[in-house]
């Protein structure tokens, strides 16, 4: 099986690489020339365009920023469409808007060409050891179909429904993310204020019901002060944009959502939009006038 690989960035290019160790047929594509390099060196080949990538494989993936550049990727000039040939299929990887998912599906099943939507979680740790979750959308034979691609990558991938379905439940997960985040932000300034050692609070708490996969890869890293993005600020504020655009379609008001996608938007304006979600920690620091640490 020849596999298309387009997005080679903090979550792509460990993934690709996954991929290629596990014995698929790699070609990609990408503006990260230094991730290009990275992965011909293990044995990617690699394309000039998208359409080439779609004329040459069995099945694309793509794993972009947001909607208009899986939209451009897919449908645009010199894009996938382009190369599309009866039996391609697109597994689009990011995290875009349903709504969004479902359109490029329809324009390129004009053309023979099926669609999974497959976001992923877990961060670029996870992406780097190939224990993401991937939440999927789309038929059940093509989910089939590709499921043991989607493990070469991942320590679980679940189809949740049909195509925009992945996207629905990424967008439950970041809502779920944000807000935990928050939660151990607020918990950790509580006791630094206080006088009370935050790590010793968090290995108090870590095995009771505050615990949690957040608690124990964030809580470390804002102790530490170490911020380099695992998941940028500017990334979690475009799925939390998602998130509000499609509850508010729907009728399903989240009002702790909107509180932290407000505090994640301060700190785009504050600077530090390029540095990890763990950063939430700081907007609750500037209120209370101290820093945590161990």
């Amino acid at each position: 099986m020849k596999i298309g690989f387009i997005g080679l960035g903090i979550m792509g290019k460990p993934m690709a690489k996954n991929l290629v160790k596990a014995g698929y047929d790699l070609l990609v594509n990408d503006y990260n020339k230094s991730a290009v390099e990275e992965l011909t060196e293990l044995g990617a080949e690699v394309c000039s365009s998208n359409k080439e990538i779609a004329e040459k494989v069995d099945v694309v993936i793509t794993m972009l920023p947001n909607s208009p550049h899986v939209k451009e990727v897919a449908l645009g000039e010199g894009g996938l469409i382009e190369g599309a040939h009866p039996g391609l299929t697109l597994m689009d990887m990011s995290s875009i808007a349903p709504l969004a998912s479902r359109e490029i599906a329809e324009k390129l099943a004009e053309k023979g060409v099926e669609m999974l939507d497959a976001p992923v979680s877990g961060g670029e740790p996870k992406a780097i050891d190939g224990t993401i979750s991937v939440m999927v959308g789309g038929k059940q034979e093509l989910f089939d179909k590709y499921y043991d691609v989607l493990m070469a990558m991942a320590g679980s991938v679940v189809r949740v429904g049909e195509i925009g379905a992945g996207n629905i439940a990424k967008l439950c997960n970041q809502t779920i993310v944000a807000i935990n985040i928050a939660a151990v932000s607020e918990a950790l300034v509580l006791a630094q204020k206080a006088g009370v050692s935050p790590e010793l609070v968090y290995n108090a708490i870590r095995g009771g019901l505050a615990g949690s996969t957040v608690l124990d890869a964030k809580a470390p890293l804002m102790m530490d002060r170490k911020f380099d993005p695992g998941f940028r600020i500017n990334l979690h504020i475009k799925d939390l944009n998602n998130v509000l655009e499609t509850s508010h379609g729907v009728g399903a008001p989240l009002p702790l959502t909107s509180a932290v996608r407000e505090m994640m938007e301060f700190l785009k304006v504050d600077g530090h939009e390029m540095e990890d979600h763990s950063s939430l920690l700081k907007y609750y620091e500037k209120l209370a006038n101290t820093e945590v640490h161990r």
